[in-house]
């Protein structure tokens, strides 16, 4: 993967990706969940353009999917230039004999190639654009949340916001979340590792939001800065002080901070009632599927060169 990073990046930094098409995480993921997907990067280029498809072998269930194992929200092939280089990319799976599965495509990188293939609605992602709302709009619309956090003030808690390079900090909201659900992704300690390292990758991106009162937690939010948004990875809250919504207060601060910065707000896959309490907006996803035969339409794209 590190013969593609020129191009990956160029691609990328032309494109309206997000962080999870980055190189640094693709790469990471790559890495540390080998065991579990053997990375199958496609690369196409023409003199009309270039695409990627950072596509994996899951060893368990046989499928072709994208890096990220199940820690990646958006999931998109890279593409610059003719439709046709990207038709070409997704021929070269084809050999493989395996269908491909995509969780989770957002409307806005859907293109003329994904709905060529079987693409079935997902999820949305509720959010908030500082173009349509201001702070002191949302501030105004949301006075018991801002009631609830003056409550938490008053208790002895106050915001704290931490860089990606406090990994301990990580590791304890990780572990914290894991305890409230038996279903939760992060009983996986595998999972907990490769974010930290992600956040120690880049500790800028990366932002840990917490509302501390000494040694105590209520609540804490990690989430990604892009240049223009901040998306709201993981949330918790502390059972004791359920009663005060600790953590839809915090999510409502970190809201009102990003709007008065000029920032739009990303809650993320699922319409769950917190989100949709305070969202303006949804981005619709997409399952994408593909069998072997379909893939093997795009094969008849004109000769690239490609590199695997």
């Amino acid at each position: 993967m590190l013969r593609l990073r020129p191009l990956w990046e160029r691609v990328c930094a032309a494109g309206n990706y997000t962080v999870f098409q980055s190189f640094e995480l693709n790469l990471l993921a790559a890495e540390r969940f080998a065991e579990r997907e053997e990375a199958y990067v496609i690369c196409a280029e023409s003199t009309q353009g270039a695409a990627i498809v950072p596509a994996v072998l899951r060893r368990s269930g046989g499928t072709i999917r994208l890096l990220g194992e199940e820690l990646f929200d958006y999931r998109s092939f890279l593409h610059r230039g003719d439709v046709e280089v990207l038709r070409a990319a997704l021929g070269a799976l084809a050999g493989l004999g395996r269908p491909m599965e995509i969780v989770a495509l957002r409307e806005g990188d859907r293109s003329t190639v994904s709905d060529e293939l079987e693409l079935l609605p997902f999820a949305a992602a509720p959010g908030v654009s500082c173009r349509r709302l201001s702070a002191e709009e949302f501030v105004a619309a949301h006075t018991r949340l801002a009631r609830n956090l003056r409550r938490l003030e008053r208790l002895g808690f106050e915001l704290r916001t931490y860089d990606g390079g406090n990994g301990q900090l990580l590791r304890s909201i990780y572990a914290e979340k894991a305890r409230q659900s038996e279903s939760s992704l992060f009983h996986d300690s595998t999972r907990i590792d490769f974010l930290v390292s992600a956040a120690a990758l880049m500790p800028k991106m990366f932002e840990v939001f917490t509302l501390e009162n000494g040694g105590q937690r209520a609540a804490a939010v990690v989430t990604l800065r892009e240049q223009d948004c901040r998306r709201f990875y993981t949330g918790w809250f502390a059972p004791e002080y359920e009663k005060h919504s600790p953590a839809l207060a915090l999510i409502y601060e970190i809201t009102r901070q990003s709007l008065a910065s000029g920032l739009d707000c990303d809650y993320m896959t699922g319409e769950q009632p917190y989100k949709m309490r305070l969202a303006t907006n949804s981005v619709a996803l997409y399952r994408v599927r593909a069998t072997s035969e379909e893939l093997a339409a795009f094969a008849r794209a004109r000769e690239l060169p490609m590199a695997v």
